[in-house]
């Protein structure tokens, strides 16, 4: 179901089928985005911490210092399918953010080695919320929001792609956004079909206005090209997934659409729901898209459902009778908030064979502003999802969960923070059953 190096984006299975083979991986225009939108190998060993709680162990796999070797790792994870972890940070390096690989160290500890360090010029800055993926080669491609060729304030972003040599990595920038028709500050996550064509999304368009764009990135015998193959409002907010059978699908503030190819080379789109906000329905889903074994597409909304502090939904394709080809949706979770429960997800969800789904909340148990991550347990047969609170983040151990979950198949979750932690640099933890 899935291709060589493809992601789902902010959410996806800790797996080998997932990636290729493993070579040894302004602030304030910054600030401005994340509002609107709502060196050289550097080693060091992990700084770690653990605590049980329901059931749950947490181990703080590294922290980031907030120099050298990266700051603030708002990104997903992705996995090389050899144990090894990569991601990217939003600061540190040489100050425009970073490339990075976990590795265990073979003590029962983990080292991180920074793969690049943008400079902030023409290859780019400010990998926003931003994964790398592999392809079957080995190679990691990732945007980064501004730098590039660009003459706007700081670029207007790029797509990048790294390539081990030797005991290095060396970087080619892909494709440099110009801020004109073809978009501008490009975050989230980054997807790959077969062909190797790489697809994302841009927040901007024409320089300012809130259109939005998906791109693609293709190779060719003069390099490669850039397409945008769907515009709508409210773009950025959310990550693309695939559904294995070349079909894209996505989110904006207000819908989940999908896009297909059309046999000549361009892109059919279709909206299959439209959020309607409170009380029974849910509003700005952020994060992207996942499906499970069946065919069932889920996510999560920031705000919305019955007390308005965010919801888990799920989307199921109708197959017979008068509505077949169309979606329905039912809310599975609507978060309270509280003493009792987290409120306001900011990322997508993870689905595990038997149906459970995995995330995480921007704001904690006891209204603790730090976060927790969750498990809503499936219903044997048409009962209700129920929620277990798997981990509350108290600062130290975490703070502002703003990246996806990673699931490795034997009940491990693997995520990040975007801050907090000993040195307040963000952090990379594990979650053991």
């Amino acid at each position: 179901m899935y291709f060589a190096g493809m992601n789902s984006g902010v959410i996806d299975r800790f797996d080998a089928s997932d990636a290729g083979p493993r070579f040894g991986p302004m602030k304030l225009a910054v600030a401005v985005i994340r509002g609107v939108l709502t060196l050289a190998m550097l080693s060091a060993l992990m700084i770690s911490a653990a605590r049980v709680a329901l059931a749950q162990t947490e181990t703080v796999l590294y922290t980031f210092q907030g120099g050298t070797d990266g700051e603030d790792p708002g990104g997903n994870l992705t996995s090389d399918g050899a144990g090894n972890l990569y991601g990217t940070t939003l600061y540190g390096g040489l100050g425009y953010g970073t490339v990075y690989e976990l590795s265990p160290n073979g003590v029962g500890g983990w080292s991180e080695s920074v793969l690049y360090a943008f400079t902030g010029g023409a290859d780019g800055a400010y990998p926003n919320y931003a994964n790398v993926i592999f392809d079957r080669a080995g190679n990691l491609y990732g945007t980064a929001q501004f730098g590039g060729t660009g003459i706007g304030f700081a670029g207007y972003g790029v797509v990048f792609e790294l390539s081990p040599v030797g005991t290095s990595w060396k970087e080619t920038v892909l494709y440099s956004f110009t801020g004109g028709s073809d978009g501008s500050y490009p975050g989230q996550n980054l997807i790959m079909d077969a062909a190797g064509n790489l697809y994302g999304v841009t927040p901007i368009i024409q320089g300012g206005s809130t259109q939005g764009t998906v791109f693609e990135v293709s190779p060719s015998e003069d390099g490669w090209t850039e397409q945008v193959i769907y515009e709508a409002n409210g773009l950025g907010y959310s990550g693309l997934t695939w559904d294995g059978s070349g079909n894209i699908f996505g989110a904006t503030y207000s819908t989940v659409f999908e896009l297909s190819p059309n046999g000549s080379g361009g892109w059919n789109s279709t909206v299959i729901h439209t959020f309607t906000g409170s009380p029974k329905d849910g509003s700005y889903p952020e994060g992207a898209l996942t499906f499970d074994k069946t065919g069932n597409l889920y996510g999560a909304t920031q705000i919305g459902g019955a007390k308005k502090f965010g919801t888990v939904f799920k989307l199921t394709p109708v197959t017979q009778g008068k509505k077949k080809g169309t979606w329905t949706e039912k809310v599975l979770y609507s978060f309270k908030g509280g003493k009792k429960d987290g409120s306001n997800p900011r990322t997508g969800v993870a689905v595990d064979g038997a149906g459970n789904v995995y995330g995480t909340t921007q704001e904690g148990v006891n209204n603790n502003h730090n976060g927790m991550v969750f498990e809503l347990v499936a219903p044997i047969g048409t009962g209700a999802y129920k929620e277990k609170v798997l981990w509350n983040f108290d600062g130290t151990d975490g703070q502002d969960p703003l990246g996806g979950l990673l699931w490795d198949g034997a009940g491990n979750l693997y995520g990040t923070t975007d801050g907090s932690g000993a040195l307040g640099g963000g952090l990379v933890f594990e979650l053991t059953p």
